[in-house]
């Protein structure tokens, strides 16, 4: 090894545990919202659009402030993260039992993934029709179309995990004198964790893109339906309003499961 290849490792892991930091990685990331949030007050406050295509920072924070004092916003925030969380939960829970049996036997794929990759493709606008005469306009639709948007990234991503888990592991594992149950658990299972957990986060965004889709049902409460509401009465800040609402929760939440994942891959990985 060179003088300057010895001399160049340390300084890269320097810099790599520099960016490690929990309070640089925050930093990090809130340069470029910062950054948008600085050109978009610089563009409004300019003149360089008009309101009603681009409304200022302060015309959306006016909006949120009004429609708290409303006792609006509140409510709204709470009833579409429940209504995310009980989706996720039914669909990530259906996606993980049959992504494992899919990913565990031949059988179950040959007879299961043809079908699941056909409906995977439907898009989430298509089932709300099926749903509302299935269903009604009542809760239950609005939560078995965000639990089916959270089921396909699970399925699909824990059953190829399974079906590629690595041969010599698996023989290893046997040799031992592991079968079924404890193979899985021993082997099987901490070899797909960290696809697991990536395919829950996946899926828990799916939810927040299915939710707007799942207010269309005749809702008259939620982020979906304001952003739904104020655009037919042209509301442009309100608009705006609901999209940072649901931008900044979609990551609150994706933040939490996040450390979920380390809990998980320290656990099991």
């Amino acid at each position: 090894m060179t003088d300057t290849a010895v001399a160049a490792a340390p300084q890269g892991t320097r810099s790599g545990g520099r960016l490690n930091r929990r309070w640089v990685r925050a930093a990090g990331g809130a340069l470029l919202p910062a950054a948008i949030l600085a050109v978009w007050h610089w563009v409004s406050s300019a003149g360089l659009m008009p309101v009603s295509v681009l409304p200022s920072p302060t015309m959306v924070w006016l909006a949120a402030v009004d429609l708290a004092e409303r006792g609006l916003y509140g409510p709204y925030i709470a009833i579409s993260t429940q209504r995310v969380l009980v989706g996720f939960a039914f669909g990530a829970a259906i996606g993980l039992a049959l992504g494992a049996i899919v990913g565990l036997s031949r059988l179950a794929n040959v007879l299961l993934a043809p079908t699941f990759g056909g409906i995977r493709a439907v898009p989430s606008l298509a089932w709300v029709p099926l749903l509302i005469l299935w269903f009604g306009i009542g809760e239950e639709s609005k939560i078995i179309l965000i639990a089916i948007g959270a089921f396909f990234p699970v399925y699909t991503i824990v059953g190829s995990a399974l079906r590629h888990v690595d041969a010599h592991l698996l023989e290893a594992g046997r040799a031992f004198g592991l079968r079924g149950v404890k193979l899985f658990a021993t082997v099987q299972l901490p070899a797909v964790v960290p696809s697991t957990v990536s395919a829950l986060r996946l899926a828990l965004a799916q939810s927040w893109l299915f939710l707007v889709a799942a207010e269309l049902i005749a809702s008259s409460m939620g982020l979906g339906f304001l952003l739904l509401d104020s655009g037919q009465n042209g509301r442009i800040d309100r608009i705006f309003l609901a999209i940072i609402s649901l931008a900044l929760l979609g990551k609150l939440t994706d933040s939490i499961l996040s450390l979920f994942e380390r809990w998980a891959i320290r656990k099991w990985a």
